[in-house]
């Protein structure tokens, strides 16, 4: 077991000196470089984490996927820890194997997401949990308190940990006594005490990071019916787990359902309802919104802690072989995918040609030296060139629209008023290198002129591979 895990670990740690900054690296980054209580988009913790990296490494691309493959690597080890408490020996060996050359973790391990620190304090909590239920040690209530407290300082996900202690509590007529004692009050409000940084930031920005969510909520509730969404989330949970173990978790939810039916409720030992109660209400809250509401592949990864270890008792020698055969395969594919690029990626989300952009926006405003820099995509391209060129770029609240934690860097622009800038306009879906673009709408509300220049290429090798417009921007006039 620990000899297949470090091989896979070490393909990955390969990576973190060769793969390129993926967009989110360079965002997170962005958090980084600019310390706050917390943030948008996000709860504080990935900023904290680049920062601390920062601080020892400098600002490398290296040391920002050091970071996540080290934490990724403590969860491992946590994730063993917790299925030594439910499992036998054996089955605890398998589910580590089984979780560690899953695509889920070497995801975590090589790009900078807020789920990268979510997975360690979420699997911390559950063995702190397990210790204070099911072994009566009183202490480790607060601990749990305080590793749930940095769980959600991480995302907002973690919402779902006192909802699964809490379900398990009234389910459990073995612990349902703990309800009577003032420990799980204690734990929830420590908790509640850890996420200060994120209230009081978000009562001093009028609760902007909190109302991003529930827009987002107010979405998933027009209720159009996608089924394409719905078989999308399948696709992309059984390529992130890999096929077997995620068939083998479709097969233990469908006995699940079908003991309920029959009321079997004496079969489930308090153990299974245990890792039920922090599997079930994330996971299957998920499945269901990506009926109306396309769901992120990252999003019920916390799920797969406890899910992993339900549908391990089920995992027999060729269920193991087939999974590391496949994930073998995946995992050379992507190696080969990443290392040499044989597919051009038709998205903002890529690691590569970065770098090469960086250079030609810095030859380019050469030429219009009292210019400012600024990118219209959401967040990709702004925080890239941040990154690479080590000065400010500016995203589309240049222009009035919404840009994430961009908006939040400065209370307001009109400290560029009369300047000029540079605009790059990334092509994502280009089939003619020079082919003019159109001219943007906000163009005369906000710049008394705007020249199309001539397009940056980028090539790999001889191939085009990224294309982004330019735009020459005269006397910018900032808005209320």
């Amino acid at each position: 077991m620990i000899g297949i895990i470090l091989i896979w670990n070490l393909l990955r740690l390969l990576l973190v000196p060769t793969m390129g900054l993926m967009p989110q690296d360079a965002y997170y980054f962005l958090y980084a470089e600019h310390p706050d209580l917390s943030y948008f988009d996000h709860p504080p913790m990935v900023a904290y984490m680049l920062y601390i990296s920062k601080v020892i490494f400098g600002k490398h691309a290296f040391a920002i996927k050091l970071v996540d493959f080290a934490i990724t690597a403590a969860t491992q080890v946590a994730f063993y820890e917790l299925a030594t408490k439910f499992l036998s020996s054996s089955r605890s060996r398998g589910a580590a194997l089984v979780f560690s050359t899953t695509v889920l973790v070497s995801i975590l391990s090589i790009i900078t997401t807020p789920d990268v620190p979510l997975m360690l304090f979420w699997t911390l909590t559950l063995l702190c949990l397990y210790e204070a239920i099911f072994k009566d040690r009183t202490p480790f209530w607060l601990l749990a308190g305080l590793t749930m407290g940095l769980a959600f300082d991480s995302k907002y996900t973690a919402v779902f940990l006192p909802i699964g202690l809490l379900s398990y509590l009234l389910i459990s007529s073995t612990h349902r006594k703990y309800l009577a004692t003032i420990w799980p009050y204690l734990s929830v409000s420590l908790m509640l005490i850890c996420t200060l940084p994120v209230i009081i930031w978000n009562i001093e920005n009028d609760f902007a990071s909190f109302l991003f969510q529930a827009n987002r909520s107010e979405a998933i509730t027009r209720f159009s019916i996608h089924p394409e969404f719905f078989l999308g989330v399948l696709g992309h949970q059984a390529f992130i787990l890999i096929p077997v173990v995620f068939v083998l978790l479709i097969i233990y939810l469908i006995g699940l359902v079908q003991k309920l039916r029959r009321k079997q409720w004496a079969v489930f030992s308090p153990h299974q309802v245990f890792l039920l109660s922090f599997f079930l209400p994330l996971w299957s809250g998920f499945l269901l919104i990506s009926w109306v509401y396309w769901v992120k592949i990252n999003w019920q990864m916390p799920a797969y802690i406890t899910g992993i270890i339900l549908v391990a008792g089920m995992l027999k020698t060729q269920h193991i072989k087939w999974h590391l055969i496949l994930s073998a395969l995946i995992h050379i594919a992507l190696l080969v995918q990443i290392l040499f690029y044989p597919v051009i990626i038709r998205s903002d989300d890529t690691w590569i040609g970065w770098e090469e952009l960086a250079t030609q926006v810095q030859a380019r405003q050469e030429n219009y030296p009292n210019s400012f820099l600024f990118s219209g995509d959401n967040y990709k391209t702004s925080a890239q060139l941040n990154f690479h060129l080590d000065k400010r770029v500016y995203a589309r609240n240049v222009v009035g629209e919404p840009a994430l934690q961009f908006d939040y860097l400065e209370d307001n622009l009109n400290h560029l008023n009369g300047m000029d800038a540079l605009f790059i306009d990334s092509q994502n879906q280009f089939k003619e290198l020079n082919k003019s673009g159109n001219l943007p709408e906000w163009a005369p509300l906000y710049f008394s002129s705007v020249e199309e220049l001539n397009p940056i290429i980028v090539y790999k090798g001889s191939r085009p591979i990224r294309k982004y417009l330019v735009y020459f921007c005269s006397q910018y006039k900032a808005l209320p």
